[in-house]
């Protein structure tokens, strides 16, 4: 039989296709305001050194899909490695007005109304590449909502595993079992993003999201 000598140049392609399909594609989701950005920033400075994006109280400060091509979680003896994909907060009306109310000049509010609105088209058409995907909500607002809903239903139709973050357990209104009374069918962690508060729970519950991953 003949011995078959493949060349270094493909083995390295074959390495590195191999290596990528080992990444989880970890997204990021929620409404707008939720914490999506300021816990990937937690996520990135504690295992890259680097944050991610910029943070706003101005709502859609993230109007653009951002993304960490590689993060390596080594916690407590396991290590996970994922793709971060940090989207745009949904919303089902976006208004230039509601900009104004922070100080913002019209043109630079209608500016952002556009760009947002292209964000949640985007967010929603990376949904058909995550693997996994961690909803960020504010813990003081009523999880009732008809965005949350909406971004729920889209998971579960494509039967993409969900961990619940209720994010700004530090604010003194929070509420993490109104949360894990609305959507009990799955884990709810409670964090501060901002503060780093319950963090180790939050790392712990996305190894075993990472179990439950879409095939």
């Amino acid at each position: 039989m003949p011995i078959i000598v493949i060349p270094d140049f493909f083995k390295r392609i074959f390495l590195n296709l191999f290596k990528k399909k080992r990444h989880i594609k970890l997204g990021l989701y929620g409404p707008p305001n939720g914490g999506k950005t300021t816990l990937a920033n937690k996520i990135c400075k504690d295992w890259t050194g680097e944050e991610l994006g910029s943070v706003s109280k101005i709502p859609h400060e993230t109007r653009e899909v951002q993304i960490k091509e590689k993060v390596d979680l080594k916690f407590k003896g396991r290590e996970l490695t994922f793709k971060l994909i940090d989207t745009p907060g949904i919303a089902t009306k976006i208004d230039y007005e509601d900009f104004l109310k922070f100080g913002m000049k019209k043109n630079d509010a209608k500016k952002r109304a556009k760009e947002a609105t292209q964000g949640v088209i985007e967010a929603i058409r990376w949904l058909d590449d995550m693997d996994c995907v961690v909803i960020v909500l504010d813990a003081t607002i009523n999880p009732y909502s008809q965005v949350n809903i909406t971004i729920i239903g889209n998971l579960a139709a494509r039967k993409i595993p969900v961990l619940i973050v209720a994010n700004k357990i530090d604010l003194h209104k929070a509420d993490i079992k109104r949360i894990e009374a609305a959507f009990p069918q799955y884990e709810v962690v409670g964090i501060s993003a901002k503060f780093g508060k319950n963090i180790e729970e939050f790392y712990e519950s996305l190894f075993r999201l990472a179990k439950k991953k879409k095939g």
